[in-house]
């Protein structure tokens, strides 16, 4: 096998591995990740940032009727604090 098809490949392959870690969460997986917070139904979902890092601002009406707002890194997925 050539080495230029051999080196190809395998940054291919490393291209393909790392795509996770660039990927942004999408709104229905930042509504999922906010209801696993605060179980409830999603009133609204925006995208914003804080200190330069992109988030989901997700607005949850609990069924005890409280408004909660949930950030969500928009890269990861976790609960921002």
């Amino acid at each position: 096998m050539d080495v230029h098809v051999i080196k190809s490949f395998l940054c291919a392959l490393l291209i393909a591995l790392a795509a996770p870690a660039w990927a942004d969460i999408g709104r229905d997986e930042a509504a999922a990740a906010a209801q696993r917070v605060a179980a409830g139904r999603v009133l609204s979902i925006e995208r914003t940032e804080a200190d330069k890092r992109p988030l989901w601002r997700v607005k949850v009406l609990t069924a005890q009727g409280d408004v909660r707002v949930i950030l969500i890194d928009a890269a990861s997925g976790r609960v921002v604090g």
